[in-house]
């Protein structure tokens, strides 16, 4: 039987994991801020940016209460956590995000299709806390869901458009099919702090529910027989991680405390 300490721990982790998640992949997509293909989709790329960092931003402020209200139990050297020391002082190791949102953006089918691949795994998870007991989880995931209502309607129609398109889209899209595939087993290998939170089965299924058609639609096929990549949700990164937080947190290490 878990006591309440214990049991707060794992709520901050699980927070933690799903603020880290949206922040990573929000700043992988603002890349393309200036860079798309046409000003609208510039544009529609940049918001859902926005969107995923308000996500994390609610998260981390949840978490940070928490945090406060546990203190002592944290081995995070601060004694007053915000948002943004969760975001900008904490290492490598620490963060718990998917490892899919730290792989780079590469092109514009890869970008679309792993929008997709997280939007439907992160409405399923967010209806899930939605009719949770945790109340502040509750109000976070009814906000983001419309949010993500509209990034699964804007990256399906490009994955379905890309792949059913031209000879090079499609062969674009089957490359990241191919690459991002291997990354999608993590989703729903429940970590230590998601085990009494969430039951994985079920958001499983509702996630390949929702994906097949789109897939079918965009003549692509599943990949077969592929070895799943994990660890990220318990802070073992790929080698791209490092360089994501060296331009994250770059200003707020150098200029500690810095604000404009």
């Amino acid at each position: 039987m878990l006591t309440d300490s214990q049991k707060k721990n794992l709520l901050i982790d699980f927070v933690l994991f799903l603020a880290d998640t949206n922040l990573i992949l929000g700043q992988r997509n603002a890349e393309w801020c200036a860079h798309g293909p046409i000003l609208e989709q510039d544009i529609a790329i940049t918001n859902i940016s926005l969107d995923l960092i308000g996500q994390s931003r609610n998260f981390y402020q949840y978490a940070a209460k928490l945090l406060n209200e546990n203190a002592g139990a944290s081995q995070l050297p601060h004694n007053d956590l915000t948002e943004d020391s969760l975001a900008y002082l904490r290492t490598e190791r620490e963060f718990k995000n998917l490892l899919i949102t730290e792989l780079p953006k590469q092109d514009w089918a890869h970008t679309v299709l792993r929008q997709l691949l997280y939007s439907l795994y992160s409405q399923s998870l967010y209806n899930r806390l939605l009719n949770g007991h945790d109340v502040q989880l509750s109000a976070i995931a009814e906000k983001a869901l419309k949010e993500v209502a509209y990034h699964i309607k804007w990256s399906s129609e490009w994955v379905i458009r890309l792949g059913d398109g031209t000879d090079e889209s499609h062969e674009r899209m089957l490359i990241a099919l191919q690459a991002l595939w291997p990354y999608t087993g993590e989703f729903f290998i429940a970590a230590t702090y998601e085990t009494s939170i969430t039951d994985y089965n079920v958001i499983q299924q509702e996630w390949s529910e929702k994906l097949t058609p789109i897939l079918i639609q965009a003549t692509l096929e599943v990949p077969q027989n592929v070895f799943m990549q994990k660890g990220g949700k318990q802070g073992i990164h790929t080698e791209h991680m490092g360089f994501i937080l060296a331009d994250l947190q770059y200003l707020q290490r150098t200029y500690p405390g810095a604000e404009w």
